[in-house]
């Protein structure tokens, strides 16, 4: 009997909602950690992650079992949940409705992961809006102004 063989390398942006700063430094690591066991729990590979303020950029080794969309709304459904029963904020924590992906080739796995691994420093020079528009730009993806993030500048 044949077996599958897949190698389904995707990155996964979303934004917090409003577009607030609310993912503190101190409680980014512990998100990370989280947010790496959801994707472990849906027998995918965490390549890289980086938890910035207002939005999150996961590479991931996808099961081909779990499709893209699955996978974004389990980490943003389960994580969410999580945050609100730490009591790390007043009032609710969310996720913005949505989410991109982009998927890579193995041979570019190395820069994307420094890519998201250095994501503090991308951001002194370069806007999560500049940021956004460029990758859907370079990645040839049509899109309407009205239904992007909500962008507060």
């Amino acid at each position: 009997m044949a077996n599958t063989y897949t190698q389904i390398i995707i990155q996964i942006i979303f934004a917090v909602k409003f577009r607030e700063r609310l993912i503190r430094e101190n409680h980014r690591e512990e998100l990370q950690r989280y947010i790496t066991g959801i994707i472990r729990n849906q027998d995918s590979k965490l390549l890289e992650i980086y938890c910035n303020p207002d939005h999150v950029h996961i590479l991931i080794g996808l099961d081909p079992k779990i499709s893209i969309s699955e996978m974004a709304r389990n980490i943003k459904m389960s994580s969410s949940k999580w945050i609100n029963s730490n009591d790390w904020y007043k009032g609710t924590f969310r996720w913005q409705e949505g989410y991109s992906a982009f998927s890579y080739s193995k041979s570019q796995i190395k820069t994307i992961a420094n890519y998201i691994k250095t994501q503090p420093m991308h951001h002194k020079a370069t806007s999560f809006k500049e940021e956004y528009l460029d990758l859907l730009k370079r990645s040839d993806i049509e899109y309407n102004d009205d239904y992007l993030f909500d962008w507060f500048e």
